[in-house]
């Protein structure tokens, strides 16, 4: 952006229309005449180079009294600029990706539970600003698939990597996953420290049982929202066999007592998704709940232009008065 430090220098510019008029009227008062018993031999010789030329004098003068005359009004650039002065939230999302997260009973057979969770997270992240993200994926082990960071495309491409655990480490550690979590919190400084934790199973791996590591996790500030997902009762699971692929009934275990103990003990809460659609409200309601106040202050920072101005206007009086001393110069 640009503004005129004293604009009041600018009621100047009208003097240029007069000028410009008064050139006009004076050049027109220079006009002569000769008699001659035949021009054509005239009409054959063309105008020279400086009677084409004749008027940029004018054009010099007027140019650089406008440069100065804007170099007077002292503009300036700005460049605005914006300091964010409140610290957002820190989020680890923990997402389980046991074999059972395979099942398509959230999306009607369409897509698989962790390819909804994938996308519903990525929504969730969509949505904030100023907090940094960690990802957590966990099955029979657990590990951080991307650490803390304000950056969201990285994690978005972290996310996008996730896959199903393969057979040798398949499991539900849930206890695990909250661990590692919680030990990428344990150093945070900031005021709101969050673990959402999706699972779609029990607790059957791992050396940490799920309230032991719920405990540390209250110890050092960190608050757990957990999710059970899968519809209720037993769905049919598509499984590959010598024949080919078919669907076999499986029933849905999910352990919510345990769940909502976890929950219950940092301060959180309990959801359960039996839909993608209600997976995603559930996402939405935690991202109403955990939202800090983003304070921010907005500046512009000025930059002095008024020299620019100055010197080329200097420059178009120079060529006025070297021209109109050599080139164009006029004899009385």
């Amino acid at each position: 952006m640009m503004r005129f430090q004293d604009p009041e220098w600018l009621v100047l510019v009208v003097v240029i229309p007069v000028l410009v008029y008064r050139y006009i009227h004076q050049e027109r008062q220079k006009r002569g005449r000769i008699r001659f018993s035949g021009i054509a031999t005239f009409k054959r010789i063309g105008p020279s180079l400086s009677l084409k030329f004749r008027h940029c004098l004018m054009v010099f003068r007027c140019l650089g009294l406008l440069l100065l005359i804007l170099a007077m009004a002292r503009p300036q650039s700005g460049r605005e600029g914006r300091e964010i002065l409140s610290q957002g939230i820190d989020i680890v999302l923990a997402l389980d990706v046991s074999s059972s997260m395979e099942a398509k009973d959230l999306a009607n057979q369409r897509r698989t539970r962790l390819e909804v969770s994938k996308d519903v997270v990525s929504e969730f992240v969509a949505d904030r600003a100023n907090d940094r993200l960690g990802l957590v994926v966990f099955a029979g082990e657990s590990y951080t698939q991307c650490p803390l960071t304000l950056d969201y495309e990285v994690f978005n491409g972290f996310l996008k990597g996730v896959e199903i655990a393969e057979g040798e480490w398949d499991g539900t550690a849930i206890g695990l996953g909250i661990a590692t979590a919680v030990n990428r919190l344990r150093e945070s400084e900031a005021e709101s420290k969050v673990i959402i934790l999706l699972t779609d199973g029990k607790n059957n791996r791992g050396e940490i049982d799920p309230l032991t590591a719920a405990k540390a996790a209250k110890a050092v500030g960190v608050r757990i929202y957990t999710i059970g997902a899968g519809s209720d009762g037993t769905i049919m699971q598509e499984q590959a066999s010598i024949f080919g692929k078919r669907f076999v009934p499986v029933k849905v275990e999910i352990d919510e007592e345990t769940l909502k103990e976890v929950a219950d003990v940092t301060g959180g809460r309990y959801f359960r998704a039996t839909s993608a659609e209600k997976l995603e409200g559930i996402y939405e309601e935690i991202g109403e709940m955990e939202k800090t106040e983003v304070k921010i202050r907005e500046y512009v920072d000025y930059q002095e232009l008024f020299a620019k101005f100055l010197w080329a206007g200097l420059i178009m009086f120079m060529l006025e008065l070297i021209l109109g001393n050599t080139r164009f110069r006029r004899l009385p």
